[in-house]
C-alpha cells in the first residue's frame, strides 16, 4: 500500500509523548515512512522523537519506596507520599514521584463528593473562623462497630487552627460526664482554648457540660440544627479518620479499637503531611525516619 499523502494523513491528538513515540515507530514500518514525514503525522518533535530516557541510579529504590509508602498509607496520594519521602532525606520532587506512581498503576480510590460550605451574600463564611492554636476547638462523634456487630463511639477533639487531633476517645457509650473528662485532660495538656464548636447533641446540650465550660473559661459555639457544613473542620477530620482507619479495619474487640485508633491518631499529627499545612504533620517528631521504621501495620504484630 502506497504511503498516505501528507494532507490527507489522520492526526493523532491528545497523546503522551511516549505514546506518540509508539505511534511514530508504528507508522514507520507499516507504511514504510521517514522519521520526519511521521513526526509530521503524528504531531510529534524529532527531538522528542529522538530522546532517551536517563535512569537515575535510585530509580529502582526509589520506586520500592513510593510503593511501599503507597501501600502502608493506602489513602494518601502521590503529593503526600512526596512529602513523606523528602521528611525521610530523598531529594524528589513532586513531578519525579508523579511519573513513578503513573507507571506504577497506583491510584487513590474515589471517595464522596466533599459538603459545600454555607457562605452568606457578602461572600463571608458563617462559621468562625480559627486565627490561632487554642481559639477554637471542635468536637463531634463518630460511630464503629466491633466484628460481633457492637456498637462504638469515637468522640474526636481537634484544634482547628494547628489541625492537631488533641484527642479520641473509643467507648461503648460516651455521655456528657465522658465529654467533660476528655475536653479536661486536653485542656491540662494544651491549655484552655476561647471557643468550643459542636453541634446539638444530646451529650453536648447538657446543663453539666455548659455549665463546667464557662467555669473553665471558654464558650462553647453550637451550629445550626440540621447544618454539618458549619462544623467543617471536624467533619473532614471525621472524613479522614473513616476512610484512613475506620473503614479499613476490623476490630474484634473494644481494646483493639482502641490501641488501633490511638496508633491512627500518632500517625496523623506526628506524620501525615497535611495539605493546608505546606504537606507538614500538625505535629511532626524530631525525627521523621521513625515513622518508616514502625508503621502501623508493624506495630501492631
Amino acid at each position: 500500500m502506497p504511503p498516505l499523502p501528507l494532507r490527507e494523513a489522520p492526526r493523532i491528538p491528545h497523546l503522551a509523548p511516549e505514546r506518540r513515540r509508539q505511534a511514530v515507530d508504528g507508522i514507520r514500518e507499516k507504511y514504510g515512512l521517514s522519521e520526519r514525514h511521521a513526526c509530521r503525522i503524528v504531531g510529534q518533535h524529532r527531538g522528542t522523537q529522538r530522546y532517551v530516557p536517563t535512569v537515575l541510579a535510585d530509580e529502582d529504590a526509589l520506586t520500592r519506596a513510593i510503593v511501599t509508602l503507597a501501600s502502608e498509607y493506602g489513602r494518601y496520594g502521590y503529593r503526600r507520599v512526596t512529602a513523606l519521602l523528602q521528611a525521610a532525606g530523598w531529594q524528589v520532587g513532586k513531578d519525579r514521584v508523579q511519573r513513578i506512581w503513573r507507571r506504577e498503576g497506583l491510584k487513590v480510590p474515589s471517595r464522596h463528593r466533599p459538603r459545600s460550605r454555607l457562605w452568606l451574600n457578602d461572600g463571608s463564611c458563617v462559621r468562625l473562623r480559627p486565627l490561632h492554636r487554642n481559639h477554637v476547638w471542635s468536637f463531634d462523634f463518630v460511630q464503629a462497630r466491633t466484628h460481633d456487630g457492637r456498637s462504638l463511639r469515637v468522640l474526636t477533639l481537634i484544634d482547628e487552627h494547628s489541625r492537631a487531633c488533641l484527642a479520641l476517645k473509643v467507648a461503648r457509650r460516651i455521655n456528657s460526664v465522658g465529654v467533660i473528662e476528655v475536653l479536661a485532660d486536653a485542656m491540662c495538656l494544651h491549655g484552655i482554648p476561647d471557643h468550643i464548636r459542636c453541634d446539638n447533641g444530646p451529650e453536648m446540650i447538657s446543663k453539666a457540660l455548659r455549665k463546667w465550660v464557662a467555669k473553665a473559661g471558654a464558650q462553647i459555639q453550637y451550629i445550626a440544627p440540621g447544618s454539618p457544613w458549619e462544623n467543617g473542620y471536624c467533619e473532614s477530620f471525621n472524613g479522614k479518620l473513616q476512610d484512613e482507619c475506620l473503614r479499613q479495619e476490623i476490630f474484634y474487640s473494644l481494646k483493639e479499637a482502641q490501641i488501633v485508633i490511638g496508633l491512627w491518631q500518632t500517625t496523623y499529627n506526628r506524620v501525615r503531611p497535611h495539605s493546608s499545612l505546606g504537606y507538614r504533620p500538625p505535629a511532626p517528631i524530631s525525627y521523621p525516619d521513625l515513622a518508616f521504621r514502625l508503621p502501623m501495620a508493624a506495630a501492631m504484630q
